[in-house]
């Protein structure tokens, strides 16, 4: 019984943070403000409504997987092998801040790799196919993974907790963390401003255009926060700057088109 009300628990708070972080992305970018701010959709068409349902029905199986690693690292054999700990001045307050920047690289470095790999001919069609089924995804495309590519996803954070000491608050607030960016990057618009694609600092994040081109092309920009191992592998998208400053300009263009029917 334990078990089961930890695994509701962790499951049900999973679930929250998706749908709060999907919520957020769908009901401003896809409901509220469709029409004013279509123009900024990377991929102008919009995705069907068969497609969110798809997407909604991989990621709450998606959040089963995820939830088990959570209880591997509160509540099996594993947890007396891991370095959580829960004390907040068992470590430095500025090691406790370093900690998210470094669980950043960690995670962005396995899931860059760990993405590489999926996309292997003998695995592609077994398993990530299921993802790339949004070839113009939505938020709600987050999660929505094959069972086996989620249990790779999820193994990520039992491997950080193994590796190097975290506070327990750091681990969920990164988690949460990373929902939310997950669901920028499938949100379909870009919310970084113009030009930050070529800033010395924005060339090295990961942007929503630069997820939205994997998606559409699917044999470049396997990162997920940061665009280093694609700049370093050479698999960045070829089109990315292109892309990046035609989305970004549309405004500009648009109301020069209006000017111009005035006048």
């Amino acid at each position: 019984m334990e078990l089961l009300e930890l695994f509701s628990k962790i499951y049900l708070s999973e679930l929250f943070n998706y749908f709060l972080a999907g919520s957020i992305g769908f009901g401003l970018f896809y409901v509220i403000f469709k029409k004013k701010w279509f123009y900024q959709k990377i991929q102008l068409k919009d995705p069907k409504n068969k497609d969110f349902i798809r997407e909604i029905r991989y990621s709450l199986f998606s959040m089963v997987f995820f939830t088990f690693t959570g209880i591997l690292i509160v509540h099996s054999p594993l947890t007396e092998y891991t370095k959580i700990y829960t004390d907040i001045n068992a470590m430095p307050m500025w090691y406790y801040w370093l900690s998210f920047p470094i669980m950043a690289i960690m995670h962005d470095t396995y899931f860059y790799w760990m993405h590489r790999t999926l996309h292997h001919p003998a695995l592609f069609k077994h398993t990530h196919l299921v993802h790339h089924k949004s070839t113009n995804p939505s938020p709600w495309a987050a999660y929505s993974f094959h069972p086996f590519e989620a249990i790779l996803e999820a193994l990520i954070f039992p491997i950080m907790v193994l590796i190097i000491p975290l506070h327990l608050s750091a681990v969920a607030s990164f988690f949460l963390f990373s929902i939310f960016y997950n669901v920028y990057g499938h949100l379909g618009y870009e919310l970084y401003p113009k030009g930050f694609n070529k800033h010395w600092l924005g060339r090295w994040i990961n942007t929503s255009i630069h997820h939205n081109l994997h998606h559409k092309h699917f044999d470049n920009s396997y990162g997920l926060y940061f665009t280093f191992w694609d700049r370093v592998m050479g698999t960045m998208a070829p089109q990315y700057d292109d892309t990046f400053d035609e989305v970004k300009s549309r405004k500009t263009k648009l109301l020069e088109v209006e000017k111009s029917k005035v006048t």
